[in-house]
């Protein structure tokens, strides 16, 4: 028997069982994790940015957990020898038409505390990053980047040693409640325990629909990133972003500097064919077929269709892609880079086609899900783990 079951082994889900092994070291806690290591999915297929918080409505879960979980996450790192990077960034607006935008990126940040974030000119700009095209731009000194791994081994490591389990290869196939418990199955075992906390990210909403009847979907979007070339990585200092679209609910193609070494240029966005489709070679027809057939997607599809299909177009062209990135910098071209990473997001949506813009968490008596945290989750990671503690030992006293 066990106190507390966490599903899912990503930075989130090994967050909120330090946190709560921490907060009562007698409770029995374990993490089931469907694949043969931790960190496998969102939170080891990211570009590693450390986010400052400038693009979140103020007072969400979003902006209000970002800025505690960001400060939570450099003390973290420092304490315990991780290595990141306060490097900043620059937003840029390369056309007239998105100076407006901007200027509420700008305010947004004033808003949500940020302190020493300031308008650039494109003389300015070319001071940061010299490569770099732009009318005006804003400085983000608070981003930094970081490897999210490496963050999510720490959580594991330092859990264990206050004596969590972690059982890995343990797909949840099945919940069933009874009383005051619930048993959950895996494809090999069965676990008895009093509290879930639902932590399974693309496949949130799957374990979400095990305990109720709740209105979410999860629908895949596909960020594929390519690589400068080595002797073109002088072509970018540390972090460009672009102004995103305003009617696009991503931020569009921009520049990383990576932790480990390199440049990534991405990402774009695509409807995935598989929860976990990496490549648009990977296809599972049941799972695209359940997208596909989502009232909540239809309706998503129809209002930016345009949009959608650019980005498809994108995926399949190199030449769209690199011209998207010319953009920021004019100088790069087709031949300097070379295929890069990709990350799936969960992306929560409900009947209606609203896409959640926020951390969705829905309770019940013995459950906690968490069917929307996509970026800057990681970055908040410390914070959110600290909040679901707090809902979950509410239950347990």
């Amino acid at each position: 028997m066990y106190d507390y079951i966490i599903i899912g082994g990503g930075i989130v889900g090994l967050s909120s069982a330090l946190h709560l092994k921490q907060r009562n070291p007698n409770l029995r806690i374990i993490v089931l994790e469907k694949e043969a290591k931790i960190a496998r999915h969102q939170t080891g297929h990211n570009s590693g940015v450390i986010h400052s918080g400038i693009y979140y409505k103020p007072q969400s879960l979003k902006a209000t957990n970002c800025k505690r979980g960001y400060e939570q996450l450099l003390r973290f790192s420092a304490e315990h020898g991780i290595n990141f990077d306060i490097c900043g960034k620059i937003i840029v607006a390369t056309d007239k038409s998105e100076l407006p935008s901007l200027n509420n990126i700008y305010q947004r940040g004033i808003e949500n505390g940020l302190v020493g974030i300031k308008k650039i000119n494109a003389d300015q700009i070319k001071e940061r990053e010299p490569f770099c095209s732009g009318l005006e731009g804003i400085w983000v000194p608070q981003t930094g980047i970081i490897n999210y791994t490496d963050v999510s081994k720490k959580y594991a490591e330092l859990f264990i040693q206050a004596g969590g389990e972690i059982l890995l290869n343990q797909k949840v196939c099945q919940i069933n409640h009874s009383g005051s418990t619930s048993e959950i199955q895996t494809e090999n075992k069965i676990f008895i325990t009093k509290y879930i906390i639902n932590c399974a990210g693309l496949y949130s909403d799957k374990i979400a629909k095990m305990n109720e009847d709740v209105d979410v979907q999860i629908l895949p979007f596909r960020g594929e990133y390519y690589n400068l070339k080595k002797e073109k990585e002088y072509l970018v200092k540390n972090l460009i972003y672009p102004v995103p679209d305003p009617n696009f609910p991503f931020l569009g193609v921009h520049f990383t500097r990576m932790i480990d070494g390199g440049i990534e240029a991405g990402p774009n966005a695509v409807l995935a064919f598989a929860r976990e489709g990496y490549t648009n070679k990977t296809i599972n027809w049941k799972e695209l077929l359940e997208t596909l057939g989502h009232s909540g997607f239809q309706k998503v599809a129809l209002k930016y269709w345009r949009e959608g299909m650019y980005e498809m177009y994108r995926s399949y062209s190199k030449v769209a892609f690199t011209k998207a990135l010319q953009k920021l910098i004019p100088e790069i071209q087709k031949g300097d880079l070379e295929s890069g990473n990709a990350g799936v997001r969960a992306q929560a949506c409900n009947r209606l086609g609203d896409l959640s813009d926020d951390f969705l968490i829905f309770e019940n008596k013995n459950v906690i899900n968490i069917c929307n945290a996509p970026s800057p989750a990681a970055t908040s990671s410390l914070s959110i783990g600290e909040s679901i503690a707090d809902l979950a030992l509410k239950r347990y006293n």
